[in-house]
């Protein structure tokens, strides 16, 4: 009897490698406090106080407030700087849990930038950019951490709370290592009181959950297609369980069909994990179809942000208006009134002053070479424009 109880007992305080690893995730993230927001513990206490009396769905999990993205540019003899290209120029946006909010523009708007940015991977690997404002991320026990200006080492803990998807699935992927090991990686890093066994099936377990098989973990990623290789990208972002993750368009390399799989794979995972997702892409039939919200950027600045069905269905900036109009309808012979926009395309390196738009606005006014226009709440959306 007495050895049939040691055996009961032994058996209960076995824990799964997903139990132990969301136990190490946990004590990595109380380590750092240093950048704690706010300063004083009787603030602190509130705001745990409010965060938790939040519904689930309804928390922020993410505030940007005001914030820039300058690169440097050098130039002559002496190779000094010359002059700055404001990639983001002053962004403003809240992210609650489980949500979706889509960053739509035409390239080099800065969409990209926002979300390496949000990872704290531009200030660690571009030389000389210069990062200001705030980007507040809300942890589960109501803490509130500045990720802006973090050095590598305090990032650390947060990292495995906010992951990454990004744009190209074949250069995203070590070729030197087998798929098992790439995605064990984040786990070595984030977790290393794993044992190896117990690493080893959590790589089977996420490679079933995005719809490939455990057998195919000894394999290099150039025995994959297109698809498969950014499934194995959804897995490693997948494996330090994250609470955030940005996907830096994750199905613009992909086919048609493949896009459609990728895209209900994400889906179902977010229903599943309560993920939130921030996700940038070109194709606006393809971010209407995922996100909640979505925003509307140009030139470094947020033209019209709001819920995706207002911002596609009822445009109220010009931009908004005119990008839209250029979305092909999928019914043949249906067509649609084009907006097309007339004046000069502006260079980030030489940004108008004031509204950047302005220079191709059909209703721009002198005043809008003066200053950014704030967002504005108009109709149900927030609009960076006074004049509609």
């Amino acid at each position: 009897m007495k050895k049939n109880k040691k055996k009961k007992k032994r058996a209960r305080s076995r824990k799964s490698p997903e139990d132990i690893a969301a136990k190490a995730l946990r004590t990595a993230s109380l380590q750092k406090k240093k950048n704690s927001i706010p300063a004083n513990a009787k603030a602190e206490e509130q705001d745990q106080a409010k965060a938790k009396a939040q519904p689930k769905g309804k928390r922020k999990i993410l505030e940007v407030v005001d914030l820039k993205v300058h690169y440097p540019i050098y130039g002559g003899i002496l190779y000094r700087k010359i002059g700055e290209v404001k990639a983001v120029d002053g962004i403003s946006f809240t992210l609650h849990e489980g949500e979706t909010l889509g960053l739509v523009g035409e390239s080099g708007c800065g969409k990209s930038t926002i979300g390496k940015t949000l990872i704290n991977l531009l200030q660690l690997t571009v030389s000389g950019i210069h990062v200001t404002g705030q980007i507040l991320f809300h942890q589960e026990d109501g803490e509130i951490i500045d990720l802006a200006p973090l050095s590598k080492q305090e990032m650390l803990p947060y990292r495995s709370q906010i992951q990454m998807i990004f744009q190209d699935p074949y250069s995203s992927l070590n070729p030197r290592l087998t798929v098992g090991e790439i995605i064990e990686e984040p786990l070595v890093v984030h977790c290393p009181i794993l044992k190896s066994q117990d690493r080893k099936k959590m790589v089977v377990g996420l490679l079933e959950k995005v719809g490939l098989g455990g057998e195919q973990a000894n394999r290099y990623p150039h025995e994959f297609s297109g698809g498969q290789r950014q499934r194995i990208g959804i897995a490693r972002a997948l494996a330090t369980k994250p609470r955030l993750i940005i996907a830096d368009e994750p199905v613009s390399a992909l086919d048609v069909s493949i896009q459609a799989q990728v895209i209900n794979l994400m889906q179902d995972l977010q229903d599943e994990f309560g993920l939130s997702y921030i996700f940038i892409a070109h194709d606006l039939s393809v971010v209407e179809h995922i996100s909640d919200r979505i925003a509307v950027m140009y030139l470094g600045n947020i033209a019209e942000i709001g819920e995706g069905e207002k911002i596609y269905h009822s445009p109220v900036h010009p931009y908004t208006k005119a990008l839209l109009s250029a979305v092909p309808l999928p019914e043949p012979g249906l067509k649609k009134q084009r907006l097309a926009l007339k004046g000069e395309i502006p260079s980030p390196l030489a940004k108008p002053s004031g509204c950047g738009f302005r220079t191709r606005c059909p209703i721009a006014q002198n005043d809008c070479a003066l200053n950014i226009p704030p967002l504005e709440e108009k109709e149900g959306r927030q609009v960076a424009c006074p004049y509609v």
